[in-house]
């Protein structure tokens, strides 16, 4: 049998395809459960057609969302302390058809480096789906950057989406290059299921910010800096900005609230369906997350990446620009987002597939 070990709303997006591909092709697969996200984890299910979770790897009642760094050590906790108690019967599930036991783990959050040790514990076979990526830098972004290379080691299989991710893998077996990001898949499958209306009010051309980074929104001086050069290029353009409870708190932490307006507007994070229309709609895109620029990158759409460093090389040279966290890069981008525009060539990928015929043979 196989378990997908996750806990984030992006997990469960990056891992849907992979999960509906196996089905259709009648595996046995699970869901397992960590609770990073609990609040968003019913409108993901519902939009990505997956199944609640077969086993919750914290305890579901009283699971909440992890906000801060200082909630880790107790969650950690109750992770290990269920996983250690339900060892046997965990073994057994995974034992439960004649196929080889799989745990698979997704990217680099803390679920995806504990998930490989409760792999390791469980005698199971641990696949790391986007495994490869690299900064180069410790601590940028950190914690991301360790979990992946810890979770390189613990892993029995690699699944890097390009030649270069694989090349990060060169001392580890079994690397099997996708051919791309389980992404693609998702776009697809998040644009086949298009929500009407989801932003009432949207502008006919508009860009979308979205900025989360705990690296950038604790430092009010950063936060607030990048929060103006895109209150700047809103006067040219109507830009969105797509915030999330921690951001929001932030804002008002911060006293920024007052910063947007009807040309800078402030809206609530959507899902992920609700988002990708969205998305590919807007005439540019500003944001610190990985999955945004791999989804613009695949879309064409430009992107700035206000981060210091990025793991993911996908568009950097062509339609996405790395700004290194400097304003000023950032501002230039807002006022040349044109030259920044190009085409998708990923639409023949099918990573999705081709992780799963490499689960067939091993099963």
């Amino acid at each position: 049998m196989i378990a997908f070990i996750v806990g984030t709303t992006a997990e469960l997006i990056k891992i849907a395809p992979v999960y509906h591909e196996l089905v259709a092709r009648g595996r046995s697969a699970e869901i397992w459960y960590t609770g990073q996200h609990v609040n968003e984890l019913p409108g993901v299910l519902g939009d990505l057609d997956l199944p609640a979770p077969a086993i919750w790897l914290v305890p579901e009642r009283g699971a909440k969302n992890l906000a801060r760094t200082a909630q880790v050590p107790g969650w950690v906790l109750r992770l290990f302390r269920t996983v250690l108690s339900q060892r046997s019967e965990l073994r057994a599930r995974l034992r439960s058809d004649s196929g080889t036991p799989i745990v698979l783990v997704h990217g680099d959050t803390f679920t995806t480096l504990f998930g490989s040790i409760i792999g390791r514990i469980l005698r199971a076979k641990v696949g790391h789906i986007e495994a490869g990526l690299r900064s180069g830098h410790l601590l940028h972004p950190f914690p991301e950057e360790i979990n992946r290379k810890v979770t390189a080691r613990l892993a029995y299989m690699h699944f890097a989406p390009g030649e270069i991710e694989a090349r990060n893998l060169s001392r580890r077996r079994r690397v099997v290059v996708t051919g791309g990001n389980t992404v693609i898949d998702s776009v697809r499958l998040a644009l086949s299921k298009r929500a009407e209306n989801p932003v009432a009010g949207l502008p006919d051309q508009y860009g979308v910010a979205t900025l989360h980074r705990f690296e950038l929104v604790r430092d009010k001086q950063m936060y607030e800096s990048a929060l103006r050069v895109l209150k700047d290029a809103s006067k040219r353009m109507p830009i969105v900005y797509f915030a999330g409870e921690s951001e929001k708190a932030r804002l008002a932490e911060y006293g920024l609230e007052s910063i947007f307006d009807e040309q800078f507007l402030l809206r609530d994070k959507l899902r992920y369906v609700e988002f990708l229309p969205v998305l590919s709609g807007a005439r540019f895109v500003v944001t610190d997350s990985g999955g945004v620029q791999e989804e613009c990158a695949h879309l064409g759409i430009p992107c700035a990446v206000h981060r210091v460093k990025t793991e993911r090389h996908q568009g950097i040279g062509h339609n996405v620009m790395l700004t290194g966290m400097d304003t000023d890069r950032l501002a230039n981008f807002l006022e040349n987002v044109d030259d920044y525009r190009s085409r998708d060539t990923a639409d023949a990928a099918r990573p999705s597939a081709v992780i799963v015929d490499v689960l067939e043979k091993l099963a």
